[in-house]
């Protein structure tokens, strides 16, 4: 691995070059199998996120680089080439994980010019991955966020945030606190293909309930939605009818995107196991990394009753906006999407 490349301006503003100190070991346990963890000092905690970016935040933390959930269609994999290492494999199991990111969020977030601004979780890599059973770095990165009077929200597929549920609850005294809950799948054997390192559909309901139970309003991220496999009627009204049963107030869906190395990762799957969808795909993804807008208004002409019809507010954006967006119009084209 060359990890000499990195340099102070890396992207995400928080990993300084590892030949300069920032490495400080590398570590491989039995109960992390196939894993190994890079522990490092990172300069800085908190990111900026682009300008003309269409999210309700300006500042994001990642406590770790690389996800052991594993997911095929995770579009964070073209992160792990900064770090000149693979987007496949590599991205599942070399995982970067930022020892001291509570402490230097702790200060960044004491300076003078801070704002306040509201700082999103779980926009890149998951905080709550197994992983953080081990370092354990969430509850010092709440604890900075609330003591500094900072809304903040996380979005996970991990049970774990159980864990740290007195800590939110006290922290939404203080703050505004959002959290969301991502379930893309119920089907057991395709959630075992396509995410095989995330804890079951099950255990992430049970999860939306225990933080309802505990009076957060919680979001459902319906997503990605994987065309020719999770975007059937009958898969959606079952989704959306088992997040409303466990509580969740909202809900969100928009299709699958493939950009950069998630594309190969992605689409080798899918010659494998779905041979059939690749034509399929040549024609929805024709344009580059996401859906043609056609496919885009016939998924929301599909979602948006099923919401009503199970009590659930559609949040969010549904997908990023595109300069020519038209409805499907001929049969030949909505069959595409059926």
């Amino acid at each position: 691995m060359r990890w000499q490349s990195q340099t102070l301006d890396a992207e995400d503003g928080a990993l300084p070059g590892l030949s300069r100190a920032g490495l400080v070991r590398t570590v491989q346990t039995p109960e992390f199998e196939g894993i190994t963890f890079h522990e490092v000092l990172c300069k800085s905690a908190l990111n900026r996120v682009p300008e003309g970016a269409n999210v309700p935040f300006q500042w994001t933390v990642n406590p770790m680089r690389g996800c052991s959930h594993a997911c095929r269609y995770c579009f964070a994999r073209g992160t792990h080439e900064y770090l000149d290492l693979d987007a496949g494999r590599d991205f599942d199991s070399q995982i970067v994980v930022k020892t001291n990111v509570a402490a230097v969020l702790r200060k960044e977030l004491g300076r003078r010019s801070w704002l306040r601004e509201p700082v999103a979780l779980g926009t890149n890599t998951d905080p709550y991955q197994r992983a953080e059973g081990r370092y354990r770095l969430m509850p010092g990165i709440i604890r900075a966020l609330t003591e500094s009077g900072t809304p903040f929200s996380i979005l996970t597929k991990g049970p774990l945030l159980r864990r740290d549920l007195p800590l939110l609850t006290a922290a939404a005294e203080q703050v505004r606190v959002s959290l969301a809950v991502s379930i893309a799948i119920l089907d057991e054997d395709l959630h075992r293909s396509l995410e095989p390192g995330t804890p079951s559909p099950r255990a992430r309901l049970e999860l939306v309930r225990a933080l309802t139970d505990a009076g957060f309003a919680v979001n459902v991220l319906v997503a990605p939605v994987i065309p020719g496999l999770t975007d059937g009627r009958a898969h959606l009204d079952a989704i959306f009818g088992a997040i409303a049963a466990a509580g969740a107030e909202s809900a969100v869906a928009f299709p699958m995107h493939l950009r950069g190395s998630t594309r190969g990762w992605f689409l080798s799957w899918l010659a494998e196991h779905h041979p059939a969808l690749l034509r399929r795909y040549r024609q929805l993804y024709r344009r580059g990394a996401y859906v043609t807008p056609e496919y885009s208004a016939w998924l929301r002409s599909r979602v948006a009753p099923l919401l009503a019809e199970h009590g659930l507010t559609a949040r969010g954006r549904a997908e990023p906006e595109t300069r020519t967006e038209t409805a499907p119009t001929s049969d030949a084209q909505l069959a595409l999407f059926a």
